[in-house]
């Protein structure tokens, strides 16, 4: 029988990628996705993209315990990949009560219904954004989590939740993956990031100034101790992601309790190195202004990835060039995203 993998946030910009990943190597794939920040159109390009459905997509908040119960008892669910989550530094700390709702409430919510039903298995997604201000790079997974915002804090809290459980439930075998900053797109052009309304993240955001849907990009602060001023962070191709979550469902049988790996590539690139990349790989200009520091922002992030090689025997191969052609070509394709 193949393995019948749960998705949450199946619908957003790594789990639809994850879920082509997953489809493409056999499993099965049953989604939860609310919504509230991706569009269901996300989920007929997965099929097209992968050349096979998904078994089943459900609209419901995990915190919605009756909701998620009914899709357990529907499925045979072998492996869970939890994604769902509110997932932007600079509305974090504007809104702090909804990110800890959403974020831990909907991991407990999960973990509940799990165990209610008998699943072992679950691949978390956890960020780098734990290790806040940093006093060195590259960041180890020894190194002590420093939250700076409301959404790193939900993610450490996630993981210390893990923690306690797998402590309590010894049979749970847990890996929660610290990626850094995903971007790019599936090189079909079917599948990329399309956030709803002002993209909070930078990739799509200068995407979108590229086919002239923004007028210019603000970079956040350009006075950090970084060689251009601007921050620094370990940019990951979003199919280097989709892949590390399908190798980690593969080595969730190596041993019990609760892992962290990071995945990263161990290369740091400045927003404005970002941006001339983007240029090159788009042939446009991208015009941007300097604004003030975004709070919660931290001058550099940037992963040691040699746990994860000696472990797996694997490492993220496509670098920033291969990112922003990528992602350029989803939005030279989707000028106005899914919707358009």
């Amino acid at each position: 029988m193949p393995t019948t993998v749960l998705v949450t946030g199946g619908a957003g910009f790594i789990g639809s990628h994850t879920c082509v990943e997953l489809l493409e190597n056999g499993y099965e794939v049953v989604v939860v996705d609310d919504h509230s920040n991706s569009s269901p159109v996300a989920l007929e390009r997965v099929a097209k993209t992968a050349g096979r459905p998904i078994a089943a997509a459900y609209r419901a908040d995990l915190r919605d315990r009756g909701a998620l119960d009914s899709v357990f008892a529907a499925h045979r669910i072998d492996s869970v990949i939890h994604f769902a989550a509110k997932k932007a530094v600079g509305e974090s700390v504007g809104m702090p009560v909804a990110y800890y709702d959403v974020n831990v409430g909907g991991t407990t919510s999960l973990l509940s219904a799990m165990h209610a039903h008998g699943v072992r298995h679950l691949v978390f997604s956890s960020s780098c954004s734990v290790y806040g201000n940093a006093d060195k790079v590259p960041l180890t997974e020894q190194d002590p989590p420093a939250p700076t915002n409301p959404y790193a804090s939900t993610k450490w809290m996630c993981e210390q939740v893990l923690a306690d459980t797998c402590r309590h439930l010894p049979e749970l075998r847990v890996l929660a993956l610290r990626y850094f900053n995903p971007v790019g797109a599936h090189p079909s052009g079917l599948l990329g990031e399309d956030p709803r309304g002002v993209p909070n993240n930078v990739m799509p955001y200068l995407a979108q100034v590229a086919v002239g849907r923004r007028e210019r990009l603000s970079v956040f602060g350009d006075d950090y101790p970084t060689p251009d001023g601007t921050g620094i962070r370990d940019y990951i191709h979003v199919m280097d992601v989709a892949e590390g979550h399908r190798r980690a469902l593969e080595r969730l049988n190596d041993e019990s309790g609760l892992r962290v790996l990071n995945l990263g590539t161990g290369v740091g690139s400045s927003v404005l190195e970002l941006v001339s990349a983007f240029e090159q790989a788009s042939g446009r200009p991208i015009p941007y202004e300097v604004t003030g520091r975004r709070a919660g922002d931290v001058a550099e992030l940037v992963a040691d990835p040699g746990a994860v090689k000696e472990a797996w025997n694997w490492a993220a191969t496509r670098d920033l060039s291969a990112m922003c052609r990528d992602a350029w070509r989803f939005q030279e394709l989707n000028p106005a995203g899914y919707g358009g």
